[in-house]
Parts: C-alpha cells; sequence; structure tokens
C-alpha cells in the first residue's frame, strides 16, 4: 500500500484532562461545505494542530468545537459527554484569538480578571488565580500597564493568561501567532509548548504556518476544501505524505511521474529509483524533498545526472534548480555550501531510498 518553570495547579488540570471526539461534523453555508464530515479524536493533554490553506475549513471547525458555530450535522464530545448543542459559556473552553481581543481600558490584571468576574469566583481565589496566571505566562511585573503600553508578544502572554486563568477544560488557539514578526513568533512557539505541558490541557491550535505545526504538534490534522486530507505526528506526515497536496503543503517537494519495474523500484521518465517504502501501484508520483537530494554523489544506484540552471546563496543554505534529462528540474537544498555551484556545470544528484516516496492519487486523494 502507498503512503497515503511556575507551576500552575497542574494537579487539579491532571486530574481533568479532556479527550475530544468528533463524528462526521459538517457545516454548510448555502450549497457550499465549509466542513465536510470530519470525524477525529484528539487524545487528552495533548496539543493539536489543525493545519492548512486559507479556506480550508480549520477556523470554522475550530469554532465549532468553541460553540460559536452550530453544526449543520454530526456531534462534539468532550470525553463522554455530547457538547454539541452545548452554550459556548458553558462548554468551559479557553480561546485565544489572532487578533488578542483585550479590553484596551482595562489592566493587565483587568483583563486576565474579566471571565473570573463574569463567572463572580470570590475575591481571595479571583487574585490567586490572577496572579498565577501571570506568573505562568511571566507577566507579574506588566500588571498595572494597559494592552497600548504592551508589545505584540506581551499583548498574546495576557491572552494567554486570559484563557487559561478560568482552568478550561480544553484550550483553543486561533492562529495567535500570526500578528508577530518572525522572532516573537519562534519565541511565543516555546512558551505555548512550556504553558500547555504544565497544565496539562487538551489544546486545539489553528495555524497556516507549517513550521509552527511540525516544531510543536504532538498530532496534526492537514485539512483540504473541509476534510482531512492526512491525519498523524508530525515526522510521519513530512516524511510519508499520503497525497501530493499534503506533501506540497508541508515544505516543498519535488514530484515525479514514475512506473513499476520491480518491488520497490521505479523507473522515473528514463530514471531508475528505489524506495524502501511499500507501494504495490503500477503508476504513481514519487515525491522526492529537495533537501533529501544530494548533490555531487557518487555513481551508483538511486543517482542521476542533471545540469546547474541556477543557484542561490543563502547563508545557511544554498538553493539549486537542475535539470535532468527526462525527468526535469529538480530542487536541491544544500546545507552549509562550503563551494559555490556554477550555472551550466553539470552534477550527480542522489538520494536514500527511504527519501523516495510514492503517492498514489485517485480522482485528486489519496489511497
Amino acid at each position: 500500500m502507498c503512503n497515503e518553570g511556575t507551576h500552575f495547579r497542574a494537579i487539579s488540570y491532571s486530574a481533568r484532562m479532556t479527550a475530544i471526539r468528533l463524528e462526521g461534523l459538517t457545516k454548510h453555508y448555502g450549497q457550499t461545505a465549509a466542513v465536510a464530515g470530519v470525524t477525529l479524536s484528539i487524545p487528552s493533554g495533548s496539543l493539536f494542530f489543525l493545519l492548512g490553506p486559507s479556506g480550508c475549513g480549520k477556523t470554522t471547525l475550530l469554532r465549532m468545537i468553541a460553540g460559536f458555530i452550530e453544526p449543520t450535522a454530526g456531534r462534539i464530545f468532550f470525553d463522554q459527554t455530547d457538547v454539541t448543542a452545548t452554550p459556548p459559556n458553558a462548554r468551559n473552553t479557553g480561546m485565544v484569538f489572532q487578533n488578542y481581543a483585550l479590553w484596551p481600558h482595562m489592566s493587565v490584571v483587568e483583563n486576565v480578571a474579566f471571565g473570573l468576574d463574569v463567572r463572580s469566583i470570590a475575591r481571595p481565589e479571583k487574585e490567586r488565580r490572577v496572579r498565577e496566571a501571570l506568573a505562568l505566562v511571566r507577566m507579574e511585573a506588566y500588571a498595572a500597564r494597559k494592552p497600548g503600553e504592551l508589545s505584540g508578544g506581551q499583548q498574546q502572554r495576557v491572552a494567554l493568561a486570559r484563557a487559561v486563568v478560568i482552568e478550561p477544560q480544553v484550550l483553543l488557539l486561533d492562529e495567535p501567532l500570526s500578528n508577530l514578526d518572525a522572532k516573537l513568533r519562534i519565541e511565543m512557539r516555546h512558551e505555548i509548548r512550556r504553558i500547555v505541558d504544565t497544565l496539562k490541557v487538551t489544546t486545539v491550535y489553528v495555524t497556516h504556518d507549517q513550521k509552527e505545526a511540525l516544531s510543536l504538534a504532538d498530532g496534526m490534522a492537514v485539512l483540504n476544501a473541509g476534510s482531512i486530507a492526512q491525519l498523524g505526528a508530525p515526522r510521519e506526515l513530512y516524511r510519508r505524505p499520503s497525497s501530493r497536496f499534503v506533501a506540497d503543503f508541508l515544505g516543498e517537494s519535488n514530484f515525479v511521474e514514475a512506473k513499476r519495474t520491480g518491488a520497490f523500484h521505479w523507473n522515473a521518465q528514463g530514471v531508475a529509483l528505489h524506495s524502501s517504502i511499500p507501494c504495490d501501484a503500477e503508476s504513481v508520483t514519487l515525491s522526492l524533498r529537495p533537501e533529501a537530494l544530494r548533490l555531487r554523489a557518487s555513481e551508483g544506484s538511486n543517482t542521476m545526472r542533471g545540469r546547474v540552471v541556477s543557484s542561490a546563496y543563502l547563508g545557511e543554505v544554498a538553493q539549486h534548480v537542475v535539470h535532468v534529462d527526462g525527468v526535469g528540474a529538480l530542487k536541491v537544498f544544500e546545507l552549509n555550501p562550503r563551494e559555490s555551484l556554477d550555472v551550466g556545470s553539470v552534477v550527480t544528484l542522489g538520494v536514500e531510498a527511504e527519501d523516495v516516496v510514492p503517492i498514489l492519487e485517485v480522482a485528486g486523494a489519496a489511497r
């Protein structure tokens, strides 16, 4: 078959970890299916990503879990409890929005305490929870400031504190880092991972950023046109994509049409390639990641000769395009490049059998 730091009441959270189960979840807007029959189980205490391009249904799915959008069909379970018809304020979920949604006239403390005020939590308990939440996100020193006096990263920390201070069963993050610059995004990735690990709260994270998902997720679902294209662990999805869509969305890939010549052996437009991945199809698309292709390989199995079409030096990596007769142009990423590569020079590319990934596409989907 083909590839298809500070403790925030961690003990109380551990006792309340919640699994999420979606059964045939569907949302139609007129004749358009924003989400089309998604069935999915998210283990308790995990950091799970919904990943995909704009319009794939990931935010709609998240908002149905939160209760902000009513499903057209299907059911949502928190553990064994059906919460499909439960209003948002009764689901005990914490939500972090893309735009932070902080009250500009309130201080940091007042923003974090807002959900507790709504729940009429007694003052001593409220003050303790707010103090612990700010300590968790390392914002104690900014308690008296207004949101306008904070950086984007600091505002995001406050939004996280506000979401976790109510001790939610489920934490929902809707593209929380998209408004931050590259350096702050990397910093906040580590902070979110630390917070989830400390609280052990089941977290669903929506993003279109592949690096965020690959670096943080325990599990992830790649969505396409309202359906799950592939489900699994980050490394599994990256190294063993089940479709051209997943391979292309999670990074970059070269795609070569090939026909079977024997068990694990393929003829890729005149180039003989061996794969260590089982596939019983007669015709497939082979996915070859640019970083898996080696330059200046010795002649042998899984090698091909080509001519350099372009070369760009980017410091830690060089990006080349090599034209191989029959196959076409292949992208090649060279880590820590020591020598320049002249356009027009002939090189031998090599690839390991485990990096030759056969994909079978049928009617636009992987089998």
